[in-house]
């Protein structure tokens, strides 16, 4: 898991990485003074134990329970969940890869969910021919559980590919707040039919908003619904821009729409973790192994945003987690041993000494106070 929030996601990197001082001080044990484990003994770890039924349920389990402990730090009265599909391509006869005609590649289709911190709550590996929303019970039920009791409202986003009336009814059941996009139809364009005519005039140079809310029942729906148009005439364009969404939150439509656009950073962190934490390099054969390979990328990734958001100054406050990755975590330093402690010395290049005694500072406020002393 550090190895990979360090940049080294390949278990062939074992071999280096066993003799590395600074890993070998992480691992800890006998790794401090020794070897750490080498990419046999990881390969054998990853693909044979983990990829056991009911440990790589409970390390699918593990970032939930990383980020309860984290909000601890992290005073909140509600979440907000964020849902989106992803690809990971893959190459040779790898178990359970199949062709996607929308991403027009042989692939995974991995399912992530996020909350409003960035921390990847929880996702799973699925097979590359599924629709979007597959398995979509499996990654949403287990959070929303996790959460009821603990925190005041829960909100929730996703795009048209979630537009399903099992996500409806269960997110009403759970008292969760939702907004989907909706894919569009005869029947919805009918009722902003007013409103898809060219305003008479001369067009102005910015966009002019348009908003219209009505209720709508689908014919698999067993109730009718809040349904919110955005409609956007854009300057040198012919026809508008049309979006649906379906929500059961009774804000205004301006206010429900500006809410959905900010699911947009949902698909930043995706390629976060494609491009810092390279959670598509899923080389192995077996499915089994490639599932447990993804989740520990989700526990790479939850590590560099908890470091991110809880110990980061100002002035690198808005960093990603590849400028995190290359100018605090994958860099040079020497390394002196003494009798009692190790010493790494490093070059101030991107961090200057006072940034690091800084995040040093943030992480010492992490741990939790010892226990008094008993009288």
């Amino acid at each position: 898991m550090f190895g990979r929030l360090a940049g080294y996601e390949d278990v062939n990197d074992a071999e280096r990485l066993r003799h590395d001082p600074v890993m070998r001080w992480i691992v800890g044990g006998k790794a401090a003074h020794g070897c750490a484990a080498s990419p046999s003994q990881m390969g054998r770890f990853e693909t044979r134990w983990l990829a056991a039924e009911k440990n790589l349920s409970a390390l699918a389990d593990l970032s939930g329970q990383w980020i309860d402990l984290v909000h601890a730090q992290r005073p909140r009265r509600g979440v907000v969940l964020d849902m989106d599909s992803s690809v990971s391509p893959t190459h040779g006869e790898q178990e359970m890869s199949a062709w996607n005609g929308h991403y027009a590649c042989t692939c995974y289709h991995p399912l992530f969910l996020f909350n409003q911190f960035g921390d990847l709550e929880r996702c799973a590996l699925r097979p590359g021919n599924v629709h979007s929303a597959d398995g979509w019970d499996g990654v949403l039920k287990p959070v929303v559980a996790r959460y009821r009791g603990k925190v005041s409202r829960i909100h929730f986003r996703a795009d048209a590919g979630f537009a399903n009336p099992d996500v409806y009814e269960f997110l009403e059941a759970e008292r969760v707040k939702y907004a989907i996009r909706l894919p569009a139809n005869s029947v919805l364009q009918e009722k902003i039919g007013y409103l898809l005519a060219r305003p008479v005039g001369r067009p102005p140079n910015e966009v002019r908003p348009y908003y219209a809310n009505f209720t709508y029942q689908a014919k698999s729906w067993t109730k009718p619904r809040r349904v919110i148009a955005k409609i956007e005439w854009h300057p040198g364009e012919l026809y508008p821009r049309v979006g649906f969404i379906v929500t059961n939150m009774a804000r205004p439509a301006g206010n429900v729409v500006s809410f959905y656009n900010k699911r947009g950073t949902c698909g930043q962190w995706i390629k976060e973790g494609k491009g810092a934490i390279k959670w598509t390099r899923l080389s192995c054969r077996s499915f089994a192994a490639n599932a447990v390979r993804l989740q520990l990328h989700a526990l790479a990734y939850n590590l560099g945003n908890f470091l991110r958001t809880l110990a980061t100054p100002e002035p690198i406050k808005e960093w990603s987690l590849t400028s995190l990755k290359e100018k605090l975590i994958k860099i040079g330093a020497k390394v002196v041993s003494h009798g009692r402690y190790v010493a790494f010395q490093m070059a101030e290049v991107a961090i200057p000494k006072n940034l690091f005694a800084d995040i040093l500072r943030l992480i010492a406020q992490l741990r939790p106070p010892p226990n008094a002393a008993p009288a």
